[in-house]
């Protein structure tokens, strides 16, 4: 085994309040980390820390846990650029666009689409993002939705089947039938390449009784729940992903009072996706509304070619800051403890004896930065 200290640390963001100044981000200054054979073997003042094989000197930057990306779409294929000026130009989205998507990614071979993942998943890394989720959803045939998801399990250990993400076009006009596949053959052929499953539960995709048929089948097949819902308007997915005790009800733009005290109540996480709001030009969600009344509140990019084609939880970051509601430190904790709750997971999204040793570094002496200088390049994985 080798053991590197990450020393000299300004300031060390744990996400653990039983350390450091007690706070949910669990501030530490003048700090340092051991990382060995892949974990957190210690941290504390840099002064205290142990003898190890090496040593990097991180000259008081800033170090926080690597960023849990918990809901992303990165396995497709194509570009939806027109579509994205025809909507800065006033046309409002419908979810009809992910058709588009499907076309490509049919047509792409196992290849291309591996060329096009690795390139995104760098891109990642490059920003801070040491765990990902990687959702199928842009195959929606038993073969490709297999192999999104194959594909996706190459790269990533949280692979979600969302075989319901819209009804495609050779089903327009029979989506019954479209349910029974999903919840069927294409599921059959699909749990043992996913951990979880999810359903878009929107206008324009599916109501809450084929949601329900779809999420109870992937539970039968081990899977555990995650629900696009109250994206597009308010809504019955939500409270569904409450109901069913899904992990996540992810977006979560459009909230009754009912909604609100269902995540509160439920323990299902309330992921947030500002990326989405900043580019269809939407209402942004109301993450203090959240945080008051006591729900769990985590940050992704949703990261897709249609409606948030960005990989950057740093931007993510600041535009929960600007438009959510957010403060800094919570923005910072949603990105990575709350995303591994979302996920959950107890060995990232926070820097603890045991953890996974994922770590990110910003150019910058505190967390508040991230929000501080948007669009400015601070974060890259420092291990992990």
């Amino acid at each position: 085994m080798t053991s590197v200290l990450y020393d000299a640390i300004g300031e060390l963001v744990t996400c653990d309040p039983t350390v450091g100044d007690g706070s949910p981000l669990g501030l530490l200054h003048d700090a340092a980390v051991v990382v060995e054979d892949g974990r957190i073997a210690w941290l504390g003042r840099s002064g205290d820390a142990p003898a190890t094989d090496d040593r990097v000197d991180l000259g008081g930057r800033c170090v926080i846990p690597g960023f849990v990306d918990s809901h992303t779409h990165l396995v497709f294929a194509g570009q939806r650029s027109a579509e994205f000026a025809a909507r800065m130009a006033g046309e409002p989205y419908t979810a009809g666009g992910i058709r588009t998507t499907v076309g490509a990614t049919r047509a792409a071979t196992d290849g291309e689409l591996r060329t096009l993942l690795d390139a995104r998943v760098a891109e990642t890394r490059r920003q801070g993002t040491t765990t990902l989720e990687i959702k199928s959803g842009y195959g929606l045939r038993v073969e490709d939705e297999v192999r999104m998801l194959r594909l996706a399990r190459e790269v990533a250990a949280e692979t979600t089947f969302l075989g319901a993400h819209v009804v495609p076009e050779e089903y327009r006009h029979d989506p019954e039938s479209y349910v029974r596949l999903v919840a069927g053959e294409m599921l059959e052929a699909c749990a043992p390449h996913a951990r979880w499953i999810d359903v878009f539960v929107e206008d324009g995709a599916f109501d809450a009784d084929a949601a329900r048929v779809i999420l109870e089948a992937g539970r039968r097949h081990d899977l555990g729940l995650r629900v696009h819902a109250n994206q597009l308007g308010p809504g019955p997915g939500v409270q569904l992903a409450c109901e069913l005790g899904a992990a996540s009800a992810d977006h979560c733009t459009h909230l009754t009072d009912h909604d609100v005290a269902a995540l509160t109540d439920s323990g299902t996480v309330a992921t947030l996706v500002p990326g989405a709001e900043f580019s269809t030009r939407s209402p942004y969600a109301d993450g203090r509304r959240l945080l008051e009344a006591g729900a769990t509140v985590a940050l992704a990019s949703d990261c897709n070619p249609g409606t948030s084609f960005t990989s950057s939880l740093p931007f993510v970051i600041a535009l929960a800051v600007r438009e959510c509601g957010l403060t800094p430190a919570e923005a910072v904790w949603s990105a990575t403890a709350g995303g591994a709750t979302a996920l959950r997971r107890d060995d990232v999204g926070r820097i603890a004896v045991g953890a996974r040793g994922h770590l990110t570094v910003l150019d910058a002496p505190d967390h508040v930065h991230l929000a501080y200088r948007p669009g400015v390049p601070l974060a890259s994985v420092l291990a992990g």
